[in-house]
Order: structure tokens, then sequence, then C-alpha cells
């Protein structure tokens, strides 16, 4: 991936780290809810783990945050890295509901398409600082990319199981458990990646860091939108969107696989535009304008009568609904001051993944009693009024550089 001219080596380890998470994420997180079903967990059951890796994700965030201008970021990482190959052998050694709703809330695995965990406010920290401002958003496009795209390689691997199983004789249960023990391995990758980084070693390193002192109203605002964007996002979260294909359609994991493995790239190539539209529109309307769209094709997924209908809808949303995210993370970064970004990047995501914590629950709970897409209407109808609510609120707010 060819990163902006003024982006440090830092850069480019930061956006292969994120590129390695994001292989380990996507592939778990599609065959997730059907390794739950084979283990004989019930749609409210694996809501409710899906809640619980959330919950414990913002809470790991929340934690850091508080002290983030005390922290090495680097120290940080290398403490997350660690609790991502304990999480892998978790999964991998334990096959009972509620241990596992305790290592989903004190580990990192993601059931979402999107990043949600210690990682990325301690890394978005480093990166605003590793290019030059007018770069920002291109960098951070770049960031994202790398992730999404990975992420596609990873849902595409993630019919792997299935297929050893078959090949070699063994159960699907085991074969499903040596997928998370790749998700451990790609941890110790990741560690030797992050080792490398000369930024973040210290908590003064490359910007005194601060609570939020300036920054803090606008920084509160965005939060407040930002939970309402992550509460609608949570009963559409990749987990549950796969277990609402296999119990609407009965489609398979290998088939399912594929779809996912569709929606990242597009989502990918989409966020090549997010920065030369951004330049173009303004960060706000980038992120508004594309993420009407996408929320409007997510709820007529809910409501199409075939599987080739739902999954088209499906993959129309994902060509549109991650264009906002490198001009989300720039904007959020261009508004505060730099000693404050470390505070802001943690407010702005904890608060979100609280938010996202909560639906798949109730996700669950509706697709217990009927198998229509309810969770898929009521997360874009949520979603759609934060893009209005943003687009009021901030279309005159423009960044300070």
């Amino acid at each position: 991936m060819l990163l902006p001219a003024t982006a440090t080596r830092d850069a480019t380890r930061l956006v292969i780290g994120r590129a390695l998470r994001g292989l380990a994420d996507g592939f778990v997180s599609v065959y997730l809810a059907a390794y739950l079903q084979l283990l004989g967990f019930s749609a409210f059951q694996v809501g409710a783990i899906v809640t619980s890796t959330l919950l414990g994700s913002a809470a790991l965030t929340l934690a850091v945050g508080l002290v983030a201008h005390r922290l090495a970021a680097r120290a940080v990482l290398f403490a997350a890295t660690a609790l991502m190959l304990a999480t892998g052998v978790g999964f991998a050694s334990l096959t009972t509901f509620w241990p596992l709703l305790l290592v989903g809330f004190f580990g990192t695995l993601n059931p979402s398409s999107g990043d949600v965990s210690v990682f990325l406010p301690t890394e978005q920290s480093i990166l605003s600082g590793e290019a030059d401002a007018a770069d920002r958003t291109a960098l951070f496009a770049m960031y994202s990319l790398g992730g999404t795209l990975l992420a596609a390689v990873g849902a595409l691997m993630s019919g792997l199981p299935t297929t050893a199983a078959r090949a070699l004789g063994t159960s699907l249960v085991s074969a499903f458990r040596a997928g998370f023990v790749f998700y451990g391995l790609v941890a110790v990758v990741i560690l030797a990646v992050y080792r490398r980084l000369q930024h973040g070693t210290a908590p003064t390193a490359t910007a005194p860091r601060a609570p939020l002192k300036r920054s803090r109203t606008i920084v509160l605002k965005l939060t407040a939108l930002f939970s309402l964007d992550s509460f609608g996002g949570g009963f559409a979260v990749d987990s549950l969107l796969a277990l609402w294909l296999f119990l609407r359609f009965d489609l398979t994991l290998q088939t399912t696989a594929s779809v996912f493995f569709a929606a990242r790239l597009l989502s990918a190539l989409s966020q090549l535009v997010s920065p030369r539209l951004a330049a173009r529109i303004g960060l706000i309307e980038t992120m508004v304008f594309t993420h009407i769209p996408a929320n409007l094709f997510l709820v007529l997924a809910a409501f199409m009568p075939t599987a080739t209908l739902a999954v088209t809808c499906l993959l129309l949303r994902m060509a549109l609904s991650q264009m906002d995210v490198p001009a989300r993370q720039s904007y959020v970064m261009a508004v505060v001051p730099p000693e404050e970004r470390a505070a802001a990047a943690s407010v702005t995501n904890v608060p979100r993944s609280l938010a996202s914590a909560l639906s798949p629950l109730l996700a669950g709970a509706l697709l217990e009693r009927s198998s229509f897409g309810w969770p898929l209407v009521a997360g874009g109808v949520i979603k759609i009024a934060y893009d209005l609510l943003l687009l009021v609120q901030f279309r005159h707010v423009r960044p300070r550089d």
C-alpha cells in the first residue's frame, strides 16, 4: 500500500499492525456465530457473548484512556497483543457458555467490521503525528484500508475449518478451535511489528499528552453522536449478520464467508475514494452523504424475500458504509490540540464501544423470536438519525488545520 510521501516509518508499521489485526478479526468475526451455534448456543446466548466482547473492549479502553497521558503508547500496544494471544488460547480451550462469556469480556475478540479495541485509540494517538496535516486524512484512509483489505481475506479464510475437518476427518469443533489458535499466533507477529516502533516509547515521546481541556465541549458532543451511531451499528455487527443469514436463508458457512469477503473488499476499495471526496466536499459531508445511502440498503436487506436480493443489499451497503471511517478519525484528530489527541481518541472510542455493546443482546433476543431482519431495520434507522444530527451540528465546524 502506498502511503503519503510525508508518512514516517512508524506510520508504515502501524498500518501493517492494523492490517494484521484486520486479518485476525475478519477471520473470527464471521464464523464466531457458526462456532457458537455448533456448540449448541441459542441466538440470545450468541448475542450475549458478542455483547461481552464489546463491553470488555470498552472497559479496557476506558481504563487506559483515563491514564493515557501517563502511559507510553508502545507499552499499551505490547500489553494489548499479549491479551490478544490469551484471548485466542481461551477460545481454543473452552467450549461452555459462562467461561467463554468471561474470556469474551476480558479479551480482544472483535465481532464487528470496525475496530473497537484498545488498539485503536492508542494507534491513532501515534498515527496522527506521523504525516503532515495535509496528508492526515489520506494516511488514516490507508490505515483503515489495510485493516479492511486483510479483514476481507480473513473473512474468506473463515470457511477453512469446515473444509479442513472434512479433509482431515477431524471434528468440526476441533477445526474451529484451531482457528482461534491462529488468531492468537497473529498477535505474536503483531508484537514483532510493534517492537520496531520508534515513537510512543514514552508518554511524551511525540508531544505532551494532557486530559481534555480546550476541546472538551466539541469532543463530548462528537462522542454522544458517535455513540448513537455505534448503538445502531451494534444491531448489525458481522457475527450477528452472519447469524441472521444462517437463520433466515440457511446459508452455509462457506457461502457466508464469500459474502463477507466481497463485502469487505468493496468496503476497502471505497476507502480509497474517501480522502479525495473529503478534500472536495469536506470531512463531515463525506461522513454523512455516504452513510445515509448505506443505512438505507441495510434496512432494505431485511425486507428482501431471497438470499440473493438480501446479499445484494448488504454488498451495496458495505460499498458505502466505511467511507466515513478515515474522515471521522481524521476529523477528531484535527479539531483538538495535539497534546489532547490521545485523550480525545479514547473518549470518543470508549462510549462508542459501550453503546455498540448494548444492542447485540437486543438483536439476539429479536432473532430468538423471529428470523426476520428486525435488527437490521432498527440499526439502519438509528444510524440515519445519527447522520442527520451530525450534519446539522457540525457542518460548519471546520478542522484547525
